[in-house]
């Protein structure tokens, strides 16, 4: 009996022991990294190093995807001595992850402080030709990532942006100083710290029973529908129930009868945002719509049969350039693919507590 108990208390131990030498251990160490500037320093010499010129991931074609090659320490600061460049710019690198084995995940730009938008461009075109690879505008490419990629260089290219976007102090006008993680910045003349903020955004796919209203702003690409979003607003300190509603009457001039949540994404355009994406339901005899036309281009509402066949064809920018569709819908990576696709498989949800 001991010893049966013994092998159920080390088993235990075991199955607790790999649960926090996971998940709990990694966050735990990317939490030392952001806290402890010599500790991320001492995690940068085995780490790997991502590049961005001006706010452009470095990525490699392959097949029908991109890959975001990542380089070591050493083989970052050849490649900086050979465009006759100072290591000091690995100042400017920020912590974006790390994996389960504790190998650290740095993101650096190579172009945001070039002091001539030339030189930056001959700059690239060399280092492009160096690196085997293209410095592409992540809004052309995010779809074309695996999701680790995809999810890493947008930390990535949110936190690049925050910090080139936040080198001054607001309130005395002196220049911030970042941390080695890029957690934070802080300004000497106060000690005011400053921390990267993400812009919450309610996406919501509203429904009336039976059909889902999808809509299109004129900044979508030519014929592609997505569920309706907006930033929530501060001046008038909304709840996330209260911006669903207010966005549905601004937009299409419909009254929410009931609200349920799904899920949030973090989203790096236009600033950082983090999309918290609901279903929300109209009343089956309130689905007249007024469209606003200074928020959108066209707004309307679709079966269930019409979106599950659109969610069904793999290849749908060669038909929709054919014009064998009338519609397309944001790619399998974006929430709001997610959030259609919930409500053709799920018709309903859970609704938010009180």
């Amino acid at each position: 009996m001991s010893l049966y108990c013994g092998t159920a208390v080390r088993r235990k131990f075991f199955w607790c022991y790999r649960l926090l030498s996971t998940y709990v251990t990694k966050t735990r160490y990317l939490f030392e990294l952001k806290e402890d500037d010599d500790a991320c320093k001492k995690a940068q010499q085995t780490g790997a190093f991502y590049l961005f010129h001006n706010l452009a991931p470095l990525l490699q074609k392959s097949e029908h995807q991109y890959l975001a090659p990542q380089y070591s320490l050493l083989e970052l600061e050849r490649l900086l001595g050979k465009f006759g460049q100072d290591s000091q710019i690995l100042e400017d690198s920020v912590l974006i992850g790390c994996s389960e084995q504790q190998e650290a995940w740095f993101a650096l730009d190579l172009g945001l402080n070039s002091s001539s938008s030339i030189n930056a461009s001959l700059q690239k075109a060399e280092m492009e030709t160096a690196l085997q690879g293209s410095f592409i505008k992540l809004t052309k490419a995010l779809f074309e990532l695996n999701v680790k990629d995809a999810s890493l260089l947008s930390t990535a290219q949110a936190l690049l942006r925050w910090h080139d976007t936040h080198q001054f102090c607001s309130r005395s006008g002196q220049p911030t100083k970042k941390n080695v993680s890029g957690s934070k910045r802080v300004c000497p003349s106060n000690n005011i710290i400053y921390y990267p903020q993400v812009a919450p955004v309610v996406i919501t796919l509203v429904s009336d029973g039976t059909r889902c209203l999808l809509v299109r702003q004129s900044s979508f690409p030519k014929g592609m529908y997505s569920a309706l979003a907006g930033f929530c607003d501060i001046v008038i300190g909304e709840s996330l129930e209260e911006t669903v509603r207010r966005e549905i009457a601004e937009e299409v001039g419909l009254e929410v009868d009931r609200l349920h949540y799904s899920a949030s994404q973090h989203w790096p355009f236009p600033n950082s945002t983090l999309m918290i994406a609901c279903h929300a339901t109209v009343k089956p005899g309130q689905t007249e719509l007024q469209v606003n036309l200074k928020e959108l281009e066209a707004a309307a509402w679709f079966s269930r049969d019409e979106v599950a066949t659109v969610l069904r064809r793999n290849n749908l920018s060669n038909q929709q350039q054919s014009g064998a569709v009338p519609f397309w819908l944001p790619p399998k990576l974006a929430i709001a693919h997610q959030l259609i696709k919930e409500w053709v498989e799920k018709p309903t949800c859970s609704p938010l507590p009180a």
